[in-house]
């Protein structure tokens, strides 16, 4: 069971405590809200991964650095809560250099390997963090070959306890593969599906292997997606022999209007207000997390309810017992992928025998969700305890549609709280960052949402006056991209409601020539379709022109020019924005005035570069009068 993330918890870093540690311990504290038991993480590779990019570790041939990006951090507040949680790595995109030249991660085998053996040494060198299991590559095509000398190198290395999960895709290719090659057989610890509908294929089933969703969910979560959970956690196993499911994402921690807005357990995407909404999704987790353990095993009693539904029993081998229920309609609990064929749930009863050792058990705590009419709702309620001593070890439940029981031998649950967090704000409209800080806890900026290159705070060694300290565009070539990133590079700012407002930024074009950076205004869209973003962008070039364009990728050219720009100099751009007109400035001289901009209304800030090119940003400031 249960927690997953890649780029999605970009603005988590950012809140103040006490609200962090408040949404860390909804998220990781054991018996207190999700409690979960294993958190998979993107291994950054600077590409575009869903809701924006993720830096390496190795930006360059002869790079490492252990302290890019908030996925350590991140595995680290989740062992501080849990010590026994499960870490998982996977990369989605890897940096250009492994490629060759190439758009693909198995042109250097060995040298691929050796990019994700780093990570996990330098994870417990620099982190004391164990990684468990290692992926291979996301949603793509996985090389036989290459999971044979991952293993090898792994091993060679001292890691023999970090187990192989492939290939984090569809069951049949990878099954298949293993049942005709037994080097691979052997070398594959775990079998991945994403999305598996909550059934598994024969193949799968017939290596013996470990199977897993290790990735599921991706629903917006209201109570709908809470009964989409509810319902495959269970069923995940019940259809399909999953003995775990990875929830993609753990917290909703991203801009809502990127895809797959609010697609987390909970949402907490306002560091600039500190609030946070514990979503339904949390509790459902709590139903199976609080009550099991890795290690726990299913019973063979497991199953479909006569009127819909499912159960599942696991037990500790020790004499503890955890019975899960769920009665989840289909309307409630439709999940955004695949397909749910209709069923159909009604009012029944159930009636269940414990025998053997487990009819000695003298009472189970119940603890009881019902989704839907907010009149009916309750979330993770402790009911009274059943007591089977004059029973024979028999008792029957009332079911109706949408619940959740939980009847366990276990009296640690608990549903943990805090006061409410701080209202709902809006991005301030008033926003500045002059990027001075000296011994940085982050490598990025707060706010700022890259969503094509790696943008990082930089010490200019050059440069002792104002712009000793900086933001920086650090990739010189396009990663092995995952999803169709943009051939510019760009990261995202602010309320997406913008409507009228002035951008203002000291840049720096590092490339002579070539080389050129934006501004911009009213970008309408983000993560995996920022090639297609609109919005107005004001360029500069070190070949000494400008641009005013209408998308990011340059087709629609409002106005062009010649202008007194070149590389390796300071430049202030200012870009004014307001109803249907837009007006640029050059060192607080205008340089364009009254361009007709009809489209699109609204949309975030952003800042950026013309290629993947080193660039330096400064002094940034926005004035929105939304």
């Amino acid at each position: 069971m249960v927690a997953n993330l890649w780029a999605t918890s970009r603005l988590l870093v950012n809140y103040p405590e006490p609200y962090r540690s408040q949404i860390l311990d909804y998220l990781f504290k054991p018996n207190f809200g999700a409690s979960l038991h294993i958190l998979k993480v993107e291994i950054g590779g600077d590409g575009q991964t869903t809701d924006g990019t993720e830096p390496s570790h190795m930006h360059y041939a002869l790079d490492e650095n252990y302290f890019r990006g908030y996925e350590w951090w991140l595995m680290k507040e989740a062992k501080k809560r849990n010590p026994n949680i499960t870490l998982i790595g996977l990369p989605w995109s890897f940096p250009g250099w492994l490629g060759k030249g190439f758009d693909w991660p198995y042109v250097n085998l060995q040298l691929t390997a050796y990019y994700v053996v780093t990570w996990i040494v330098g994870a417990k060198r620099y982190h004391d963090l164990d990684i468990d299991y290692i992926g291979i590559w996301n949603e793509r095509s996985y090389n036989a070959n290459y999971i044979k000398i991952l293993r090898k190198m792994l091993n060679s290395q001292g890691l023999q306890r970090v187990k192989i999960i492939a290939s984090d895709n569809l069951w049949e290719s990878i099954s298949a593969a293993m049942l005709l090659d037994a080097e691979l057989f052997k070398v594959v610890d775990v079998i991945g599906a994403h999305y598996p509908g909550t059934h598994s294929v024969r193949d799968a089933r017939l290596t013996g292997k470990k199977l897993w969703s290790s990735e599921d969910f991706s629903t917006l979560n209201s109570d709908t997606g809470a009964g989409c959970w509810g319902r495959i956690l269970n069923q995940n196993y019940v259809n399909g022999y999953m003995t775990s499911t990875i929830a993609w994402n753990l917290v909703a921690s991203y801009y809502e209007q990127l895809p797959y807005g609010r697609c987390g357990l909970m949402t907490a995407q306002e560091p600039w207000s500190g609030h946070y909404v514990v979503e339904s999704p949390v509790w459902v987790s709590a139903h199976t997390t609080q009550f099991t353990q890795p290690g726990w095993y299913y019973l063979k009693t497991v199953g479909h309810l006569e009127k819909g539904g499912s159960y599942v029993a696991l037990t500790d081998g020790l004499g503890n017992l955890t019975i899960i229920i769920e009665t989840m309609s289909h309307k409630h609990s439709k999940c955004i992928r695949p397909f749910l064929p209709y069923f159909n749930v009604s009012q029944q009863f159930a009636t269940f025998v414990l025998k053997g050792s487990f009819s000695e058990i003298p009472e189970l705590q119940v603890w009881y969700t019902k989704l839907g009419k907010t009149s009916e709702r309750f979330l993770f309620k402790q009911l009274d305890s059943l007591w089977l001593l004059d029973s024979n070890g028999s008792f029957t439940l009332k079911l109706q549609e949408d619940e959740l029981f939980t009847l366990t031998t276990l009296t640690t649950g608990r549903k943990g709280s805090y006061l409410p967090p701080p209202k709902s704000q809006r991005f301030p409209s008033t926003y500045k960052d002059d990027f001075n800080v000296d011994y940085p806890f982050f490598s990025e900026a707060p706010n700022f949402a890259d969503q094509t290159g790696v943008f990082e705070y930089f010490t200019n060694m050059e440069d002792p006056g104002e712009h000793h300290f900086t933001l920086r565009q650090v990739l010189n070539q396009r990663p092995i991209t995952w999803a169709a990133d943009a051939s510019n590079t760009i990261s995202i700012i602010g309320d997406y409601n913008w409507t009228n407002l002035t951008i203002k930024c000291d840049v720096y074009i590092e490339t002579p020539d070539t080389g050129g950076v934006f501004i911009a205004g009213r970008v309408n869209k983000g993560g995996i379709l920022i090639r297609s973003a609109r919005g107005i962008f004001f360029w500069i070039f070190a070949n000494g022109s400008y641009r005013v364009t209408g998308d990011l990728a340059g087709w629609i050219i409002y106005a062009l020019g010649h202008v007194e720009v070149t590389a390796k100099k300071w430049y202030t751009l200012t870009l004014t924005i307001k109803g249907r007109f837009a007006s640029g400035m050059l060192n607080d001289k205008s340089l364009w005035t009254d361009i007709p901009v009809n489209f699109p209304k609204n949309g975030w800030a952003a800042i950026g570069t013309h290629s993947f090119e080193f660039a330096q940003f400064d002094n940034f400031h926005v004035e929105a009068t939304r």
